[in-house]
Parts: structure tokens; sequence; C-alpha cells
């Protein structure tokens, strides 16, 4: 049962949002222009608000319901619900219908924390949205939620299981914005609202 609910965990995090609204409201796939990352982030320098709007909600959205099957479904309760977000976020970041090339995780891994604890997600939305607005680097404000989730439940609950999931989505979440990190410290990072270089990198 369990391996069950973490593989529906997986593919409803595999669900790419960003292309299935691109083509939806017939805006260009994602994936060929800007970072070439199926994110709303892109999605928002390449197709506008509505599509990145409806991007964002999808694939925050995934995660939290993730996170609401495993945490009904079973005995396994608070520990299942955890892991099966973390499945989610997995899928999104390698997503089995695009050939497990997804996008950085960023509104998946929200949307688990906002589901799994109100709280901690508050916190860390509220984080994003501060470095957001004080940079407009998306990829500095990630990085910020991505140390600030482990680092607060720490501080609030100690150390448990759910620590050591939010610890590795954290992991993954800084990973897949090592060339941002690069670009950050070399000053060519683009902001939001920004035109994004021919580089597929970011």
């Amino acid at each position: 049962m369990i391996a069950l609910v973490l593989a529906v965990g997986y593919l409803l995090g595999s669900v790419p949002f960003a292309v299935l609204v691109s083509r939806a409201l017939r805006q260009a796939d994602p994936r060929t222009y800007g970072s070439g990352n199926p994110g709303a982030t892109n999605v928002l320098r390449g197709a506008g608000r509505l599509a990145a709007v409806l991007t964002l909600i999808g694939d925050a959205g995934k995660g939290a319901l993730a996170v609401w099957l495993g945490r009904h479904v079973g005995s396994a309760g608070e520990t299942l619900a955890i892991a099966c977000g973390a499945a989610a976020f997995v899928g999104h970041v390698f997503p089995i219908f695009l050939h497990f090339r997804g996008g950085k995780g960023v509104a998946t891994f929200l949307g688990v924390l906002l589901a799994f604890e109100p709280w901690l997600g508050l916190a860390c939305c509220t984080g994003w949205l501060g470095v957001a607005v004080a940079s407009r680097y998306s990829s500095l404000a990630s990085l910020t939620a991505a140390v600030a989730a482990p680092v607060l439940s720490g501080l609030v609950d100690g150390p448990d299981a759910k620590l050591g999931v939010l610890v590795a989505m954290g992991a993954l979440l800084v990973w897949r914005h090592r060339s941002n990190i690069a670009k950050l410290r070399a000053g060519t990072e683009a902001r939001i609202g920004g035109a994004e270089g021919a580089s597929k990198s970011g």
C-alpha cells in the first residue's frame, strides 16, 4: 500500500502543468525558450502572467494533493504524508512524462510545505516573496526557501523523520539551482521580469 501511494504521489508530481497550461492557452512550449525550464518563472517570461499563475497553482496544488493523499490513506499518518509530498516533488523534478527532465520544484516544494505544516509553508512563502521583491532574483528567493524550511523545522520541532525529508528536498532544490548559483556569483543571473539569455542552463 505504501509503495502504491508513493507511486501515485510521484505520478501527480510528474504532471507538467507548465506544458499543459501553455498548450491550453496556445502558447509556445516553455522548454523551447528562455531557460528551457518547465516552471512558472520561465512561463512568465514567455507566456505571460495568466499562464504563469495557472502553472504556479497547478504545481503547488499537486504537491499539496500528494500530502493530502498520504495523510488519508492507510495508517502511516504524517510520515506517509511528508513522504508522499516528497515523491511529488521528485516527480516534478524528474517527471516520467517529460523524459525525466522537469522543473526545479519550487512551487511543488512550497505546496508540500503548506499542506503538511501550514505555518512552515507560510513562513517559507513569505521569505520567498520578501527576497524576490527585494532582489528580483527568483533563484535567490528559491534558495532561501530551500534552506529556511529545514532550519525552521529543526528549530521548532527538533530532529525527526520529517526533518530528514525536508533536508533531502532542500538539498535537491539547491542542486537544481546550481547553474543559477554560478550566474548569481558572476552577476549574470536574469531578474524577474527581465529577459533570459540564450543559454538554457538557468
